[in-house]
This record gives structure tokens, C-alpha cells and sequence, in this order.
């Protein structure tokens, strides 16, 4: 819980950072990676700490693919 507020806090120190910063078209693509991969992390950890949860969450395509 502990981690999950510290990342709540940057998250929105990352929006205000955004409405006051433009990036350039490169900076925008790595910014997509660096989320998809964030995301990516975030799902796997949630599925090897809370198995039921992708019980009972079935997705209609299949097991989800996790990126390292």
C-alpha cells in the first residue's frame, strides 16, 4: 500500500508535467513504450500476486501476453 501511494503521487506529479511540457514526436513514441511496458509489469505483477483475479477477469482472446 505503501508503494501504491508514493506511485499515486508521482503519477500526478507526471500530469501537471505534461500540461505544462510539449514533447517532441520521438520523445511522445518512447513515452508510449515506457507506459505499454509499465503496464505490462503492472499486469503481471498483479497476476502473480492475486491469481484469481484472471479467473475472474476471462478475457474472450485468450491469456494475456506479458512483455519482460
Amino acid at each position: 500500500m505503501r508503494f501504491e501511494g508514493a506511485c499515486a503521487v508521482l503519477i500526478e506529479q507526471l500530469r501537471h508535467r505534461a500540461s505544462a511540457e510539449q514533447l517532441l514526436p520521438e520523445q511522445r513514441a518512447e513515452k508510449t513504450r515506457i507506459m505499454q511496458r509499465i503496464l505490462n509489469n503492472d499486469a503481471q505483477i498483479r497476476y502473480l500476486a492475486e491469481p484469481w483475479l484472471m479467473q475472474s477477469d476471462a478475457d474472450p482472446q485468450g491469456p494475456r501476453q506479458f512483455l519482460h
